[in-house]
C-alpha cells in the first residue's frame, strides 16, 4: 500500500500535466467566437461590469471576515484534506441550494445568482487556505486565490499562463506589486464570464431553471475546491523541496 503523501503527489502529478495542456483546435475555435461577441460589447459596459466584479470579489476577499481566519498548524496533510472535503461538501451544498432558489424565480432572481455564487466561492476558498495553513493577513496569499479561481474558471490558454505564474510562488510572490488595483481585473472578469455564461444561460429559462442551477452550481463549487485542493499540494510539493 502507497501512503497517502505518495496518493496525493500522483493525483498532483496528473493534475498539473492538465493544466498545462495546450488548448485544442475546438478550444481555439470556441475562444475565437467569444472574442467575437465580446467585441460587440461597447466598452462602457465591460468597464462596469470590471468595477463591478472587482468590487465584489475585494468586499469577499479582502475583508474583515477573510483576514481574520486562522490557519490551522502542525497537522499532517491527510488531516488538513479531510478538513478541506468537509468544506467543499458544505459549500457545494449550499451553493446547489442558492443555484435551486435563484433558478426556480426566473430571469430576475437567477441574476441574482452570479454575486450570491461567486461570494460562496471565494469563502470557499479562503476556508481552504486555512486549512492548509495559510494566513491572509498578507495580500499575497489572497492574491494566490485570485489565481486559483483564474485555474478553475478560465480558457485552457489563459489557465496555462496562470499555472505557470504559480510555480515556486514562494519566489513568484516577491514579484507582485504592492497595489491590488495593479492585478488584471478586466482579464479576470472576462474569463469567469466566459467560462460561465453557457452554463449558467439555462438557469433563467423557467421550469428548468431551479434544477439546472442547483446541478450548475453543485459542480462549478466542486471544480473550484478540486482546484485549490491541488494547488495547496503543490505549494506542499514545493515546500518539502
Amino acid at each position: 500500500m502507497i501512503s497517502y503523501e505518495e496518493f496525493a503527489l500522483h493525483e498532483l502529478r496528473n493534475w498539473q500535466e492538465r493544466m498545462l495542456q495546450p488548448p485544442s483546435l475546438a478550444d481555439r475555435l470556441a475562444r475565437k467566437a467569444q472574442y467575437k461577441l465580446n467585441s460587440f460589447i461597447p466598452e462602457k459596459v465591460h468597464q462596469a461590469i470590471t468595477a463591478a466584479i472587482k468590487q465584489m470579489v475585494r468586499a469577499a476577499l479582502f475583508g474583515a471576515e477573510a483576514i481574520s481566519r486562522k490557519p490551522l498548524e502542525d497537522l499532517p496533510l491527510q488531516v488538513r484534506e479531510r478538513l478541506v472535503e468537509e468544506r467543499i461538501s458544505f459549500y457545494q451544498k449550499a451553493a446547489a441550494a442558492e443555484g435551486g432558489i435563484t433558478g426556480a424565480g426566473g430571469i430576475l432572481l437567477g441574476l441574482a445568482d452570479f454575486p450570491l455564487l461567486l461570494g460562496l466561492k471565494l469563502k470557499l476558498l479562503y476556508e481552504i487556505a486555512a486549512r492548509y495553513g495559510y494566513s491572509l493577513d498578507d495580500y499575497r496569499e489572497r492574491i494566490y486565490l485570485l489565481h486559483i479561481f483564474q485555474l478553475a474558471f478560465s480558457s485552457k490558454e489563459h489557465r496555462r499562463k496562470v499555472y505557470l505564474q504559480m510555480v515556486d510562488w514562494e519566489s513568484q510572490k516577491h514579484l507582485l506589486p504592492e497595489d491590488i488595483h495593479q492585478f488584471d481585473w478586466r482579464t479576470f472578469q472576462q474569463e469567469y464570464r466566459d467560462y460561465i455564461d453557457l452554463a449558467k444561460l439555462a438557469q433563467l429559462i423557467p421550469i428548468i431553471g431551479a434544477p439546472v442551477g442547483a446541478l450548475v452550481n453543485y459542480r462549478l463549487v466542486k471544480k473550484l475546491g478540486l482546484t485549490a485542493r491541488n494547488a495547496y499540494r503543490m505549494r506542499w510539493q514545493e515546500a518539502r523541496l
